[in-house]
């Protein structure tokens, strides 16, 4: 079903009620950054008394822990955080991603493509449409989407309007891979679509994909979401906190901790909710309190560690 983007003008749909997510990939248990992004998104959907949905994104198989997949429910519950619906998994939803590259397929808007990485980067920096014209059969090739639309801005709820310049807006994406696995892209767009979802919160290091995420939008003939990114959580050393990084796991008996600082990092200073002492009622109290501009502009914040508990570092 469309709905009316947030930002639009001019669209005569009525809009639909909000519809945020949060969309873990299970390759190990949260940290102290899956937690802002969790929280963030969970508040601006409770604040706008909307639904607020889990996705376990394991699609990417040869990189999931599916071990992993219930510390990471268990995590989000043992710090406040009741999802509204059943979560959906990627993994079991490959036959609807066939089916839209079935589609797109159909209209000429997909092609094969025989180039490796190595292929690539002995011939341009980026990929350069080598296969466009080729015609080459599907079986056991990566499968590219004709990115005719190139989109390059966009207006983030948090940072306003963002223009991105660099290649991966103007490529042609892989949509599933020479190996069967379907790609990002194709299934957040897709999960995103089948849950109406209109808001997405997350790291900003996801901003340079987000034009090429609206561009897929519109050659599937439907409005996406509105994007609200938020700061990364850095170390000492300027990494991102990650799994590939070896974050610390969130300890779930720290939950009360863990959300006092996690809301500290989106602007709350520690002072305004030092006295609570239940995770319910400080996620309320937070639920009223917090605002996306006590985030400020910056795209890294950097924290520290101390007995297991990152704080935010001034």
């Amino acid at each position: 079903m469309l709905r009316e983007h947030p930002l639009s003008n001019n669209s005569k749909l009525l809009p639909q009620p909000y519809v945020g997510r949060f969309a873990p990939s299970p390759s190990g248990p949260l940290h102290f950054g899956s937690l802002v992004c969790a929280l963030a998104s969970f508040l601006h959907a409770r604040q706008a008394n909307g639904t607020w949905l889990v996705r376990i994104e394991d699609i990417d198989t040869p990189r999931v822990d599916t071990s992993t997949i219930p510390i990471i429910l268990d995590s989000l519950l043992a710090h406040g955080m009741q999802w509204d619906a059943q979560p959906i998994y990627q993994s079991q939803r490959c036959e609807h991603y066939q089916h839209i590259i079935n589609t797109l397929a159909d209209k000429l808007e997909v092609y094969a493509c025989k180039c490796s990485r190595k292929n690539i980067r002995a011939r341009s920096e980026h990929y350069d449409q080598h296969c466009r014209d080729l015609n080459l059969p599907f079986k056991n090739y990566a499968v590219r989407w004709k990115n005719n639309i190139q989109r390059t801005r966009f207006c983030d709820l948090h940072y306003g309007m963002l223009d991105i310049s660099n290649h991966v807006v103007k490529e042609d994406p892989v949509l599933k891979r020479a190996d069967g696995v379907y790609n990002y892209l194709l299934a957040v767009v897709a999960d995103d679509l089948e849950q109406q979802v209109t808001h997405v919160v997350r790291g900003a290091d996801l901003i340079d994909t987000t034009p090429l995420q609206i561009s897929f939008f519109e050659a599937l003939h439907a409005i996406s979401p509105a994007y609200m990114h938020i700061p990364l959580a850095v170390d000492m050393h300027g990494q991102k906190l990650s799994k590939q990084q070896c974050a610390p796991a969130l300890d779930s008996h720290q939950a009360i901790h863990n959300l006092k600082n996690a809301l500290v990092f989106l602007g709350l200073p520690a002072a305004t909710h030092s006295k609570i002492d239940n995770v319910d009622t400080l996620l309320n109290w937070a639920i009223e309190h917090w605002q996306p501009q006590l985030m400020g502009l910056q795209t890294e914040i950097l924290v520290s560690q101390t007995n297991g508990v990152y704080c935010t570092k001034n």
